[in-house]
């Protein structure tokens, strides 16, 4: 299934789906982030992501259609790592008609590879915890849990 499907960079001209795709993000999140505010919700500033030299936006096609995204951002690692920068991925989002079908994958290898050609050695995302199908699939692609965020609200 994966052999027609298309990985390229983002365009402007995929602005109007990025933005079905964010709000899709968004609604699968808010049942297991109570602190998402109520309404719409934007996560991504995607026309200043497009533009950045750090930020690679990339989108999975399918027969003229996209049907996925995700982006690799360059980012300083903390003084006290090993690496000095890492690429965080985010915006991981397939469309559900074709989930299970590796273009996540297939997202992924290519933010890798892209990050290789900056000099980047270190992968770096979040997932929420209760997402068991997303964990299993990072863990197919090599990741491994590594740090829990903890929060509690201040109580008066």
């Amino acid at each position: 299934m994966t052999a027609s499907i298309h990985i390229r960079p983002a365009t402007t001209a995929d602005l109007p789906v990025l933005r079905q795709f964010e709000q899709g993000v968004v609604t699968t999140e808010r049942p297991m982030d109570p602190t998402i505010k109520e309404g719409p919700v934007n996560y991504y500033d995607l026309p200043a992501m497009l533009a950045s030299p750090d930020v690679q936006l990339l989108v999975a096609e399918l027969d003229g259609h996209l049907i996925g995204s995700g982006y690799a951002r360059i980012e300083k690692g903390r003084l006290y790592l090993k690496h000095t920068h890492h690429a965080y991925l985010g915006f991981m989002y397939v469309h559900p008609a074709h989930r299970g079908k590796g273009v996540n994958r297939l997202i992924i290898d290519n933010l890798t590879a892209w990050a290789r050609t900056r000099n980047i050695t270190e992968l770096r995302l979040d997932v929420y915890q209760v997402n068991e199908s997303a964990i299993r699939a990072y863990e197919k692609a090599g990741f491994t849990r590594h740090l829990i965020t903890m929060r509690a609200p201040v109580k008066g």
